[in-house]
């Protein structure tokens, strides 16, 4: 008993000593905290200091860094007993979803919750990081006897910026700009950020956006952590307008359909413990409006569609807030008050979680559970198949990322929701396929990103409704109500052997990884022709678009360096002996076309653009074709010399500087002069208004009747809707013998937001156009849907020597619309040679 004593005092005589050098916020910053913005480097800093001065307490992990380097941090935090067992804490929690090699059964009794707090994924949404902080500091405060309870039921885990590279592109501005005191008259220019801002990453992605797609590199390596962990509660802190008070959960419908009654029970749980805090401060707040649970890559959906208490919590500030801000009410809106709020309701949802452990571990457990056993959703297999194995890769890599479990199927004698068609009919193999089953542990979410049609239960929704990944990738699917026996889909990387070729070698054209193979060989000076029309040799035919890379006039080790670069994207390059075909034109003649090198590629940006969508395409450029690209500040256009270029893009904006004759003259003239222009949706608006070849259709649609203005005041919401298009899928009927369709099958299928229809082009080619039953999926309001008919989606005409490309829809969304990549290839490389 005495050696039993001894121990408990040398311990607790150790803990105190490390409390000791434990410092708060205040302590450690030299100010106090939520009086200026801390730059990133120091929060991770504090976070360090603190787990130096707690590692009974605390354990921080490093998971990656941005692109602009910085750290990308977690912090554990736990009672000793709980953090000295973090492993098997993870272990035990990855066994109740099914999702562990060993096969242990889990231990439910005694499991502690998992309470995941995100903070500033805005990276200009900045009270949140400084509530991360206070946060830290109160759980391993010894002195707090709350924070000691909550920490027997929870393990806590912290991540204190998702997206640093925006926080510091936002604080280091505004300390820049902030006077000796702030000002908190909002028309002053500390609340008037400017051009990008601070809410994306380097790349101008919204991180928000992006958690299932995992297209930027701060998302791959936060999901990767985030699936090893698997929380029960995940909390997304946010910022709002400055006039808008505290918002959060219970969310606001639509909810999708998969979300479970638990869910939505809990969410009301944390609701009412947030709003007892908030009613004894006096801070005002909403719930159950505005801010939806559908779409699948926010940082509250995404954790429920994975077995999570999912919820975004907005407080009002965000970029227009500054240090203080007067916001309509009269009163001064601090980063203080913030920051407080933040902290709040961080620390009621740590405490919610710890008097409800127990549930949330059994219906965790049970939402698992409930997949592993085919209960969710009509559809039991999703069968995917295409000719191209490229495509079904793309869609593995996005099944992997996500922890999705798959395989093939070995009969083929079965009937289906056909993706294509829309109707039920008998599986047809394309040659490649992949199998995902609904009886496994991820089969919510494999429904939500998988199924053709998403239930929308209520219009108002805050994203997109259409995302169905065969849609988005082009691969066909068939939706199966019958559980299919799957077998093992073990390595698809296609084998590619090297070819000696003495004369030319052919390289099918058929997936985004081709045209990558394209960029590249121009980009080492090895010259690429291309077939406009099908031929065969050697007794195969090979379609339009077929990539010619013959010896003549190409450097010595033309052979080698193209063998290389298929062999680095899975693309078999085909050796050819003559340039006489079996049928078909030969490599002589004009429907062989060389394509132009070096080919010198601008993008407009800057203020008059969209940030997201020039950002969709310098990452595309930089991190997946890897091609040079220019980045050209849109306001500059009347002083900048366009003659170096081949191809100029507009990317979605209002162009303020196109209101001026001159500079849009001087864009027609580099067209005429043998330019490529590509403008992609708003950016086809201004060319429209313009007098270019492309017309906005005149809606004739609209009710005249005397009576038509005359609307009641509580319908408003509801007859906005009428005329909404929060993003629906179409299918395009597509000229797949123009260069801008080669590589697609005779459709495309489209993410449609824009509710102009475009008239057919007179002088060009109407390569996507949009036919009288073109809609697929998602929400149209009914008054716009009547309109969405016979129009061009894509188009392209010549203007002089040079050509105009017409996206009225963005190919690149998000970067995520995965089929409309090689169309945006074929525009830069192909199109106007």
């Amino acid at each position: 008993m005495k050696k039993l004593i001894l121990s408990v005092v040398f311990s607790t005589a150790i803990i105190f000593t490390m409390a000791q050098g434990l410092q708060s916020p205040d302590q450690y910053l030299g100010y106090p905290i939520g009086s200026r913005y801390t730059r990133h480097y120091k929060i991770v800093d504090y976070f360090r200091a603190v787990a130096a001065a707690m590692p009974d307490v605390v354990k921080i992990q490093k998971y990656g860094e941005t692109n602009e380097g910085r750290d990308l941090i977690l912090a554990f935090i736990a009672s000793p007993e709980n953090l000295a067992n973090l492993e098997n804490i993870r272990l035990n929690n990855l066994r109740m979803a099914g999702l562990t090699r060993d096969k242990m059964a889990p231990q439910t009794e005694n499991a502690p919750a998992i309470v995941w707090l995100s903070y500033n994924v805005h990276g200009n949404e900045t009270s949140s990081s400084e509530a991360a902080m206070l946060t830290l500091y109160t759980l391993v405060d010894p002195k707090n006897a709350n924070s000691k309870e909550w920490l027997k039921n929870t393990v806590v885990v912290i991540d204190p910026c998702i997206n640093p590279d925006g926080r510091d592109r936002y604080v280091n501005w505004f300390n820049g700009v902030v006077g000796k005191k702030f000002n908190p008259d909002p028309g002053t220019r500390e609340h008037a950020e400017p051009w990008p801002g601070g809410r994306t990453n380097h790349y101008n992605f919204d991180l928000n956006r992006d958690w299932a797609w995992q297209t930027q590199i701060e998302t791959r390596q936060r999901l990767l952590q985030y699936n090893h962990w698997l929380p029960q509660i995940h909390v997304d802190f946010h910022e709002q307008g400055i006039n808008e008070p505290y918002y959060f959960a219970p969310a606001a419908n639509p909810y999708h359909e998969v979300i479970t009654q638990w869910q939505r029970d809990f969410q009301a749980m944390i609701g009412k413990n947030n709003a007892r805090y908030f009613d004894k401060n006096g801070w005002l707040f909403f719930t159950k409006e505005r801010f939806d649970l559908l779409y699948p890559s926010y940082g509250d959906t995404y954790p429920i569609y994975n077995g999570a208490i999912g919820m975004t919590f907005e407080q009002g500030g965000g970029p227009r807030g500054g240090l203080g801000v007067i916001n309509e009410s009269g009163d001064t809106l601090t980063l203080h008050d913030r920051m407080m709020h933040h902290f709040t309701t961080g620390l009621s949802t740590i405490e919610t979680a710890s008097r409800n452990r127990q549930r949330l571990i059994d219906e965790f457990n049970r939402f698992y559970n409930d997949g592993r056993s085919g209960k969710v959703g009509d559809y039991k297999t999703y069968v995917l198949t295409s000719s191209n194995l490229n495509k079904i890769n793309a869609v593995i890599d996005l099944l992997d990322k996500n922890g999705i479990q798959y395989g093939k199927v070995s009969g083929f004698a079965f009937k289906g929701f056909h993706y294509a068609t829309g109707k039920e009919e008998s599986f047809t193999d394309q040659g490649y396929q992949v199998a995902v089953s609904a009886y496994q542990p991820k089969a919510v979410l494999a429904k939500v990103l998988l199924e053709p049609k998403t239930v929308v239960t209520d219009s108002n929704t805050y994203d997109i409704t259409a995302w169905s990944v065969p849609y988005a990738y082009g691969v066909d699917a068939y939706a199966v109500k019958e559980k299919l026996d799957l077998s093992p889909l073990n390595n698809t990387i296609p084998v590619v052997s090297d070819v000696v070729a003495d004369y030319g070698l052919l390289i099918p054209y058929g997936s985004f990884d081709a045209a990558r193979v394209m960029a590249h060989l121009l980009n080492k000076g090895v010259k690429v022709r291309f077939a406009e029309k099908p031929f065969t040799y050697d007794g195969k035919i090979y379609d339009q678009g077929t990539l010619i890379i013959l010896k003549t006039s190409n450097p010595p080790n033309w052979n080698q360096v193209t063998n290389q670069v298929c062999q680095q994207f899975h693309i078999q390059p085909v050796a050819v002996t003559t340039g006489l075909m079996d049928k078909g034109m030969d490599f002589g003649s004009p429907d062989v076309k060389i394509i132009r090198k070096p080919l010198k590629v601008a993008l407009l940006t800057g203020d008059q653009t969209s940030a997201g969508s020039a950002g969709e395409v310098w990452h595309f450029f930089e991190q997946q074709l890897d091609y040079p690209l220019s980045l050209i500040n849109a306001a500059d256009i009347g002083r900048i010399n366009l003659d170096p270029y081949d191809v100029l893009i507009m990317p979605n904006g209002y162009y303020r500087s196109m209101n001026d004759k001159p500079n849009m003259d001087k864009i027609r003239e580099f067209v005429r002069k043998g330019g490529k222009l590509i403008a992609i949706d708003n950016a086809v608006s201004i060319l429209a208004r313009n007098n270019f070849g492309i017309r906005i259709k005149e809606d004739k649609s609209d009710d005249k009747s005397e009576y038509a203005n005359v609307k009641k005041y509580a319908d408003r919401e509801d007859e906005s809707l009428t005329y909404s298009l929060p993003g629906a899928i179409y299918k395009l009927e597509l000229d797949n013998t123009h260069p801008l369709g080669f590589g697609y099958p005779d459709y495309y299928f489209t993410l449609k937001q824009d509710t102009d229809v475009f008239e057919f082009l007179k002088e060009g080619w109407n390569v996507g156009v949009m036919k009288k039953d073109a809609y697929v999926s998602g929400f149209v309001g009914y008054k716009v849907k009547a309109k969405l008919k016979d129009g061009v989606v894509i188009g392209t005409e010549n203007m002089g020597s040079g050509t105009v490309t017409y996206f009225t829809e963005d190919p690149l969304f998000r970067n995520f619309w995965e089929n409309g990549k090689l169309l945006f290839c074929n525009a830069v490389f192909l199109v106007g040679q």
